[in-house]
């Protein structure tokens, strides 16, 4: 199977139509005002008085005259250059600065990491326009000057926000790959570090410009920029002279302003999302594809005889023809599982098996409602003691879920929620589905922590999550999943981040609840040896389809799909038969000591 490579992050900003159209507007505006003098036969500084204030388009003049003739138009194109450059001067310093501090501080930390603090809370504490009033009256009206005094101020929080980042990365796994495989730390900044920083930095950059445009702005309307360079702040001040004469004036400096500040930001948050490849699928999108699926489920209702669907009386779960499809970026929708069918029984336990990106876990939210934003059951249904859980309302399926249908996650630690404690984390649902005092619910939680093989309950009932083991967590989601007697139990991959005893202990749990229970159990996981210790039936899934399907015992002796032979060649070849584990003596270990 060939895939095709990830979009690049140009193309991915080419997709984005917000991007296209604002980046148009900001290209045009940058090319109007570098070959200004081309677009334009005025000299910019040159007066008539003959055209004083001269109207729209009078004597040649398209957007009109000032008050000593100047042509509007010309003026704004070469202004536009003193102010767009003053501004990315400001930028540039801040950035080069905050950066490369950011950068070192929270990587290396120590002492440089202090005295960068320092610094920083030292130049966010100064009144950035006294200083610069002051910077002027000691080096004159020098706006590049006092921009990039400006810069400086801004430099503290570009290193904020760049040492926050990189001290949030700088422990994660890829980092340490990276130290181990022998790079040095400055590459590791530079290539690894550098890459989670720039999306922030963009988005920074482009609000830092836009006050710089502003702070520039003020200062000139102020008076107190260089009179003799042309620039929108210049523009605006000596329109502001003449605002009941011709408050025209004052409009296109200002609309030239805000149009570009505000193209800065909304290109600054669509090139940020194409260099992470996180855009987001857009609201209309996902409006259209609910209403295709409304209509869809529509066409579906009217064909059912009844609100009701016949069911056995062994039957749990019905899984009809399910579609799952996902919203992208470009407006098309990208199906992910495609017509599955599947069922449940009441009090056994079914296997849904395959690789990581074949559907299992999406087609598990699925029946529970919980897929992702941009998701969607495109077809099918999913019948749930005769109603199809697909058209149910978002309060009667809260009804369902955690009351007749619960789900056990394969992540335990990012599951429970550090900011209270076990015991709050058991007592809410019990109170909310039961109905049952806080009294009561505690000792629920109590005699279920028990009945998951806790020896110290009362200790984990007070515990926050972080200080318990994974196992133990995990032993604590089984006990919330339980709680409130289920019919069906989804577990998704409940022991892969576990180790190796603590899954069999966590297996061997599972097994017996359901036994003790008799609930029904949908496992979902990759491990044919979990399929061989709990299932009574399973079915193997491949890229959205179920290729295979069976009860265990029969599934083990004979399987026809090629993917399925593969899952199963995976695992060891029983004809290499293994000789039997025989502890060493701890003599075999020692070395010969010369005599």
């Amino acid at each position: 199977m060939s895939t095709s490579a990830p979009p690049s992050p140009f193309r991915r900003l080419l997709r984005d139509p917000q991007a296209v159209v604002v980046g148009a507007i900001l290209i045009f505006l940058i090319l109007a005002v570098i070959f200004g003098p081309m677009l334009s036969s005025f000299d910019p500084r040159q007066t008539n008085l003959q055209a004083n204030l001269a109207g729209m388009g009078e004597n040649g003049h398209i957007l009109g005259a000032d008050n000593a003739g100047r042509d509007v138009l010309t003026r704004l194109l070469y202004g536009g250059r003193n102010s767009i450059l003053g501004a990315i001067l400001s930028v540039g310093v801040a950035v080069a600065i905050g950066t490369v501090s950011g950068l070192i501080a929270g990587y290396f930390g120590k002492w440089f990491d202090s005295l960068s603090n320092n610094t920083a809370s030292l130049l966010q504490a100064l009144p950035g326009m006294v200083i610069l009033l002051a910077a002027r009256a000691v080096i004159g009206p020098s706006i590049w000057w006092m921009m990039a005094i400006f810069g400086l101020l801004l430099s503290a929080g570009t290193y904020r926000l760049v040492r926050a980042t990189v001290q949030s990365v700088r422990n994660e796994l890829y980092v340490d790959a990276a130290r181990v495989s022998g790079l040095t730390d400055w590459r590791i900044i530079f290539r690894h570090v550098l890459r989670v920083v720039r999306g922030p930095i963009l988005i920074q950059a482009a609000f830092m410009m836009m006050i710089a445009l502003g702070i520039q702005a003020g200062i000139e309307i102020l008076g107190l920029g260089d009179v003799q360079m042309i620039s929108w702040g210049g523009m605006v001040s000596d329109a502001f002279g003449r605002i009941h004469t011709a408050p025209i004036l004052m409009l296109w400096p200002s609309v030239v302003l805000a149009l570009f500040c505000l193209c800065l930001t909304l290109i600054a948050n669509s090139l940020r999302d194409a260099l992470d490849g996180t855009q987001r699928t857009s609201p209309a999108t996902i409006r259209r594809v609910g209403k295709q699926i409304a209509a869809d489920k529509a066409a579906e209702v009217k064909a059912l005889p009844g609100t009701l669907v016949e069911m056995a009386d062994d039957e749990l779960l019905r899984v009809e023809g399910l579609k799952i499809g996902y919203a992208m970026p470009d407006a098309s929708i990208k199906q992910i599982v495609h017509g599955i069918d599947l069922n449940v029984n009441k009090g056994e336990v079914v296997g849904l098996i395959g690789e990581s990106g074949s559907g299992k876990t999406q087609t598990a939210f699925a029946v529970m409602r919980l897929l992702s934003e941009g998701g969607s059951i495109l077809a099918g249904r999913v019948l749930w003691q005769g109603r199809d859980l697909a058209l149910l309302s978002g309060q009667e399926m809260a009804e369902i879920r955690g009351m007749q249908i619960s789900y056990i996650p394969q992540e335990p630690m990012s599951n429970l929620d550090p900011s209270f404690t076990i015991g709050q984390q058991l007592i809410e649902p019990m109170r909310h589905h039961l109905a049952i005092s806080k009294a009561d619910a505690k000792e629920r939680a109590l005699d279920l922590l028990r009945r998951v093989e806790i020896a110290d309950p009362e200790r984990v009932f007070r515990s926050y999550p972080h200080q318990v083991s994974g196992g133990m967590a995990q032993r604590v989601l089984i006990a919330a999943a339980i709680s409130c007697e289920p019919d069906l139990i989804i577990a998704d991959e409940p022991t892969t981040a576990l180790d190796v005893t603590v899954q069999a202990e966590i297996l061997e749990l599972l097994r017996k609840l359901q036994q003790e229970m008799g609930v029904a159990v949908l496992m979902v996981t990759h491990n044919f040896g979990i399929v061989a210790d709990i299932c009574d039936r399973v079915m193997v899934m491949q890229e959205g389809y179920i290729v295979e399907r069976g009860d265990t015992e029969t599934m083990f002796r004979t399987h026809e799909h090629p993917y399925t032979k593969q899952l199963f060649g995976a695992i060891l070849d029983p004809e290499e038969i293994r000789e039997p584990w025989v502890d060493p003596a701890p003599s075999e270990f020692l070395e010969e000591v010369p005599a």
